[in-house]
């Protein structure tokens, strides 16, 4: 009998579930017809709880504690994971599915830096002034960024394609000493093998993205990309419409075109951190 290993921290929730409920089903001395039989859930149902490819229930998780004689290891296991996903806008959550799983992520930011690359400090500068958010609120959502982080420090990380506007590097989220402390973070991480940072200077006259960010995660499996859209509604964050992710991977190529290289950039964010500490 070989029994999975730990289940990745940064893996996406279905994921994390399905490893574990393999791993107890497997230790219980189930095959999965026996358990399926049990639960009254078919074959292939079970499958592709255990290989992610189906979101569970907290009915189901209470199903097979009871079968296997957990207690509430898998129904306390559920309720952890969505804690953690509750710190989040409902809208997001989907992306944060596709974020975790996906192989390479392209993303495009006129106004910021990228949550992924933030600083603790830097995501805390934009998160408090959100209106109407309390003290307590505010340190959840950035627990909740800065776990997502965590898909950079898997030993497979997705591979991230970043292009800033040469606007985030001028911008004034917070003081000084954070401005500096989110650029070092940013030629840190652009050293990085699985990490390209780009800015897209002034000079280049682009206006292709004024409109807004946008990410578009490349799946695994041959599964089409997903596009998060950035913007000031509640609407349409989430897309998986081919003909708009299509369109997005257009607008990111023709910006891509007029972006400095890696090293021009990584050399433009060093000299804004100068001035910036002088």
């Amino acid at each position: 009998m070989t029994v999975p290993p730990a289940p990745d921290s940064y893996a996406s929730t279905r994921v994390q579930f399905g490893i574990e409920l393999r791993k107890y089903r497997l230790l219980s001395g189930f095959t999965q017809r026996k358990l399926c039989a049990a639960i009254h859930l078919s074959i292939s149902q079970l499958s592709m709880l255990e290989n992610g490819h189906r979101a569970p229930s907290r009915e189901l998780a209470h199903k097979v504690d009871d079968v296997l004689g957990l207690g509430t290891a898998l129904v306390d296991l559920l309720d952890r994971l969505n804690r953690t996903a509750d710190q989040l806008p409902r809208w997001f959550r989907p992306w944060l599915e596709f974020e975790r799983e996906a192989e390479s992520l392209r993303m495009w930011e006129p106004l910021m830096v990228p949550g992924l690359l933030q600083t603790e400090d830097y995501a805390r500068a934009i998160l408090s002034r959100e209106p109407g958010i309390s003290i307590e609120q505010t340190e959840e959502h950035i627990a909740a960024r800065l776990d997502r982080q965590g898909i950079l420090r898997r030993s497979t990380p997705p591979m991230l394609w970043v292009i800033l506007d040469e606007s985030v590097l001028h911008r004034p989220i917070s003081s000084a000493e954070v401005m500096k402390g989110q650029f070092e973070h940013l030629l840190e991480v652009g050293e990085s093998q699985s990490i390209s940072l780009q800015v897209l200077p002034y000079k280049a006259c682009s206006v292709v993205g004024l409109l807004g960010g946008f990410v578009i995660a490349d799946m695994p499996r041959s599964a089409p990309p997903v596009a998060y859209i950035d913007s000031q509604g509640t609407e349409d964050r989430v897309s998986e419409r081919l003909d708009e992710v299509k369109g997005l991977a257009f607008r990111y190529d023709v910006i891509r075109v007029d972006a400095l290289s890696r090293h021009e950039s990584l050399s433009m964010i060093k000299e804004t951190m100068r001035r910036w500490t002088t």
